[in-house]
């Protein structure tokens, strides 16, 4: 833990990073299992008979004064994917889905395990948990490496990140996640940086503006720390960053209170300086 007072702005990105829906949201059932949420109208608003003529069984549950969504399908099986996946074309035609990304990610129930994949586009509008890892470049002298996110970012374009920050995708572990997006990010192999360690993690939940309004960010961000050698310099690979600067400690905590970097970014630096 560090013995220096931890700054306001730590609290401030907490609350902003871990909080509560906008408007009620309902749990989604898939397999049996809970997965995610879904905003309190969304569904009926798609049309329940629509869903069904399209072969997405779907059906409201009341207990305890409380209403949930149960899609009807086998976990694990070919067609629970075909599904969801179905669903979430039906969401992209309604204007209620996020970026269309053509990658599947991980739906997982409450004990981890993966009973489904998804597009990406879909998992904030139905609240379904994610993960992510980011990576907390040092150079030699102390200083750290920090991005820009490009301008057309869905979420928070411009701001300042970590390193690198990317999604698990459903085929990745968290190590084949933070291998692929240091490239994909950085341009950086991580058998040319040096030390790296797992740092920790931490859980991201609030609202968010996918699916015009109706999504709900559910995500855990592991996040690693590594030293960059003097003479090796990221450079981005896929389109996604607009530069990298190399700051002191004191300019990233300025940055930070200043809200410069996104929140889960922000949080890694407090993790990184044990607050």
């Amino acid at each position: 833990m560090s013995a220096v007072p931890v700054p306001d702005w730590v609290a401030r990105t907490r609350a902003i990073a871990c909080a509560p829906a906008l408007q009620p949201r309902e749990a989604l059932y898939v397999a049996g299992q809970v997965v995610g949420s879904v905003q309190r109208g969304l569904l009926p608003d798609l049309g329940l008979d629509n869903l069904r003529a399209m072969g997405i069984d779907i059906a409201a549950r009341s207990a305890a004064g409380e209403t949930s969504w149960w899609l009807q399908a086998e976990a694990g099986d070919g067609a629970t994917l075909a599904l969801l996946n179905r669903l979430a074309q039906v969401l992209r035609a309604d204007g209620r889905c996020g970026p269309w990304r053509d990658e599947q990610l991980a739906v997982r129930n409450p004990e981890g395990e993966r009973i489904a994949t998804v597009e990406r586009g879909a998992v904030r509008v139905l609240g379904i948990a994610t993960q992510a890892v980011h990576l907390v470049g040092v150079a030699p002298d102390g200083r750290l490496w920090v991005q820009q996110r490009a301008a057309d970012k869905a979420m928070f374009p411009n701001r300042w990140d970590t390193l690198m920050g990317g999604m698990v995708s459903a085929d990745d572990s968290l190590d084949t996640a933070l291998a692929r997006e240091t490239w994909e990010e950085a341009g950086l192999r991580l058998a040319a940086l040096q030390g790296l360690r797992y740092g920790g993690f931490f859980d991201l939940v609030q609202p968010s503006d996918e699916g015009d309004g109706c999504g709900y960010i559910h995500e855990r961000i592991h996040w690693y720390v590594a030293a960059v050698p003097d003479g090796v310099a990221p450079d981005n690979q896929d389109g996604e960053v607009q530069g990298f600067a190399l700051l002191p400690t004191e300019q990233v905590q300025a940055w930070a209170s200043e809200e410069k970097f996104t929140p889960e970014a922000a949080l890694v630096w407090a993790g990184y300086w044990g607050w």
